[in-house]
């Protein structure tokens, strides 16, 4: 029961979590960005089969990798969101098109791991999905949180990898000018 209601866990969070930045959307400075990940965290190690009982070292090795292509991909995603500032000097935030890419390419990444453990004869937990999401989730606040902290106060809006910007001239235009929240 619990591998089922961990799927379902899942399946919730990351589809509110991608659905939701796709929208402008306005970082908070509180503290609490990092609760969302906290209970994913707890949920995914309350459960004794993260690790295969029969191929310790290679289930391991498995979630060592799974961990890194979530810390990869949480960056990824943080950098290739577009951050700006609101003329009132609230910090908002908005998922670009590169960090879709990013996404997809996470999830195709972990395809192939799952692919990889399931050719080998090793079970896998969703619990190890759940930390992995929880991990990609903490990083991706984070920065985002550090990237907004040395926004306040800048005049414009803050390049993301992925953001369209013809020349050097019309990002110093757009710099000059007061930044404003993205149609969506």
């Amino acid at each position: 029961m619990p591998g089922l209601v961990n799927a379902l866990v899942i399946v919730a969070v990351a589809a509110l979590v991608i659905t939701r930045q796709f929208a402008a959307r306005r970082i908070d400075d509180d503290r609490r960005w990092w609760l969302l990940p906290a209970i994913l965290t707890v949920m995914a190690v309350r459960s004794p089969g993260i690790l295969d009982a029969q191929h310790r070292v290679a289930s391991a090795s498995l979630l060592a990798a799974e961990l890194l292509i979530a810390l990869a991909t949480g960056a990824g995603w943080a950098w290739t969101t577009r951050v700006w500032v609101e003329p009132d000097g609230a910090v908002w935030s908005r998922t670009t098109r590169a960090g879709a890419a990013v996404w997809a390419g996470g999830i195709a990444l972990r395809l192939a791991l799952f692919g990889l453990g399931t050719a080998l004869g090793i079970h896998q937990d969703s619990s190890a999905l759940l930390l992995a999401l929880a991990l990609t989730l903490l990083v991706r606040s984070g920065i985002l949180v550090l990237r907004a902290g040395t926004l306040h106060g800048a005049d414009g809006p803050a390049t993301a990898y992925g953001d369209r910007t013809a020349s050097w001239a019309e990002a110093a235009d757009a710099a000059t000018r007061p930044a404003r929240k993205e149609r969506v």
